[in-house]
């Protein structure tokens, strides 16, 4: 949302003109998110169009120095925490895939979503394609398959 200010009243707006201003405000927010370059470009322009004459004074410039640079670490740290937690959900994969594989070839029982005791069968395969794993079971007796969510298990022997 891009301010507008009326030029016949006020021509400057802390030594930036009212124009660059109104330009300024439109660049930044037409994306709707203000990243680190926005900032930059956004310190450039205002002392690139700062008053001669009553120039920003130094500590100013210094505290949005700083801004900027605690804005980069920012982002620097959400990047490598979005890592971090990738790498932490491929070994959680990694070790789930481990500990679902043993079970093939034993015997579960499993309960349905109900909560009811289905079968027993013997375990045949493992998935974890979906977002919830799951085994291939072959019950005993009747030999029809069944898909069985990992949380519904509640006995493996």
């Amino acid at each position: 949302m891009a301010t507008t200010i009326d030029n016949t009243a006020l021509n400057t707006v802390d030594g930036v003109a009212a124009s660059s201003a109104t330009k300024s405000t439109k660049s930044t927010t037409a994306g709707g998110t203000l990243d680190k370059d926005t900032f930059l470009q956004l310190l450039v322009t205002q002392m690139g169009n700062q008053d001669p004459l009553n120039p920003q004074d130094n500590s100013e410039q210094i505290a949005q120095l700083a801004q900027f640079s605690s804005l980069e670490q920012m982002t620097n740290m959400v990047t490598a925490i979005t890592k971090v937690g990738a790498l932490v959900q491929n070994m959680d994969t990694s070790v789930l895939v481990g500990q679902v594989s043993s079970m093939i070839g034993k015997t579960v029982t499993w309960t349905d979503d109900a909560g009811k005791t289905s079968s027993t069968g013997v375990v045949q395969s493992v998935s974890l394609a979906g977002s919830v794993p799951t085994i291939l079971t072959k019950v005993t007796g009747d030999n029809t398959e069944h898909e069985v969510a990992i949380g519904n298990i509640t006995k493996i022997s």
